[in-house]
């Protein structure tokens, strides 16, 4: 393993190093400015790391570099409780949500710049009671947000220009077009693919400590065409000759394939399967422009204790033989019921939206015993039993017996007891089907699923967005 490692390191630095001696000089600035800030920032010389981080801005405007050089004012502020220091971080951090619109983190920025701003309104204020500031802790919000981390850089560039990234696997589709820059976590497989060109690959690690950058010069293939497949629904999944070997992608989809004939299926989810029989030609662009015909979905999962031996059906058919379970579910107001013997069903009217995620976590109560019901029916079968051969008695006495004077009321008391048997019976029916104890309850969450395109100047790239 520590060999597999070592190797795929040796890979990415040769790469890296060969990239650099063809770098202009100012990526190469960017990189060296960058890697003495991050020098200075492990050392906690957070005003030499932040000059640096703000030089490695001015040699290549990267959006991460005004970010870091936030980070490094930001922990001087915590750190010393100055607040020029916090006033530069707060003035920082809203210079990168400038020059990066769609930033992901926008909305924890925001609140990080909310939460300074308060606390240079307190520091003020203290330093107006003449208490020194150097005093004074971070308040609890500054403290909630942590230690700041300054974000490695990874810079991908290729000659031509704007061909497809791949990340780890061409299925997950494009993830950005070259020239692309921004943060990445973890080590990586690049695909990297363009019309007319050989795609080339390589292993990534981004490096906290450096800029990583990575260019690629793609040489010219003719032998290969080009296909391009477009579709109504976005994502949608994309397959190639054999269905079983997984989708080679989703939409829209661009890549080299072989020449010949082939078979393609794009597939969604409450969707139509579209296919279509394709000739590729070298040298040559094929277009498939698919139309899924049919409803969106949403998902809907199932989760939960005592779902092993579940079913969970939806508007009466069976989507679920057991549970826990997620299921596509086209959108609509929908009848979920998730029953199991031994136990209560739990039954909701939901509505179920595309692009969303319904959760639902059944709390299923035990049916409780019939004791009751049994105990009735058998003071019924006693009641009706007496009074039967009562009435059956008084009609066989004779003249000569003892009791015969008394037949009457015996007969009398026989339809008493007919009656009270019925009343004991009418309760043994509704202690068999009265539902006895609570009901299963449930909760439900509802979380938005989308994937949205995020461009900038510089970059792209998706984000995945979510609402609870």
């Amino acid at each position: 393993m520590f060999a597999r490692v070592a190797l795929v390191f040796v890979i990415v630095a040769s790469l890296v190093g060969r990239a650099s001696a063809q770098q202009p000089d100012a990526l190469v600035k960017a990189q060296n400015f960058f890697a003495e800030a991050q020098g200075f920032y492990l050392a906690k010389n957070f005003d030499g790391a932040a000059e640096g981080f703000k030089k490695a801005y001015e040699a290549r405007p990267q959006a991460q570099f005004l970010y870091n050089a936030a980070a490094a004012y930001h922990m001087k502020g915590k750190t010393t409780a100055e607040v020029a220091a916090y006033e530069l971080a707060v003035q920082y951090y809203q210079k990168y949500l400038g020059a990066d619109p769609a930033a992901s983190d926008k909305a924890a920025v925001e609140k990080t710049v909310a939460v300074l701003t308060a606390e240079i309104e307190r520091l003020k204020a203290a330093a107006a009671a003449s208490q020194p500031s150097t005093a004074i802790a971070p308040s609890a919000e500054v403290a909630a947000l942590g230690d700041v981390v300054t974000r490695s850089l990874v810079v991908i560039e290729t000659e031509p220009q704007g061909a497809n990234i791949y990340l780890d696997d061409k299925k997950n589709g494009v993830f950005a077009q070259t020239p692309w820059s921004g943060s990445l976590d973890g080590q990586h497989k690049v695909l990297i693919e363009k019309r007319g060109h050989k795609a080339k690959d390589a292993v990534i690690a981004p490096d906290p400590n450096r800029l990583v950058v990575l260019q690629v010069v793609l040489s010219e293939e003719d032998y290969l065409g080009w296909i391009e497949i477009k579709s109504n629904i976005p994502g949608a999944l994309v397959y190639s000759d054999d269905k079983a070997s997984g989708p080679i992608g989703k939409t829209p989809y661009s890549g080299n394939f072989k020449p010949g004939k082939h078979k393609i299926w794009i597939a969604a989810d409450g969707y139509d399967e579209y296919s279509e029989d394709i000739e590729i030609i070298a040298g040559k662009t094929h277009e498939i422009a698919a139309n899924l015909r049919g409803a969106p979905v949403g998902y809907l999962n199932i989760r939960g204790a005592n779902l092993e031996r579940a079913r969970v059906l939806v508007d009466g058919a069976v989507v679920c033989e057991k549970g826990p379970c997620r299921t596509p579910v086209r959108e609509g107001k929908r009848t979920i019921v998730v029953s199991r013997s031994g136990f209560k069903p739990y039954r909701a009217r939901l509505e179920l939206q595309a692009k969303t995620e319904l959760t639902v976590t059944p709390a299923l109560v035990k049916r409780p015993g019939r004791t009751d019901a049994v105990v009735a029916y058998i003071f019924t079968g006693l009641l009706a039993g007496g009074a039967t051969g009562a009435y059956f008695y008084a009609k066989g006495l004779k003249m000569d017996d003892s009791m015969y004077d008394q037949r009457t009321n015996i007969k009398y008391g026989a339809y008493a007891g007919w009656g009270l048997a019925g009343v004991v019976g009418l309760s043994a029916i509704y202690y068999t089907f009265r539902d006895k104890g609570p009901p299963s309850t449930g909760t439900v969450d509802v979380k938005a699923l989308a994937l949205t395109p995020a461009l900038g100047s510089d970059f792209a790239g998706l984000s995945v967005g979510g609402g609870f």
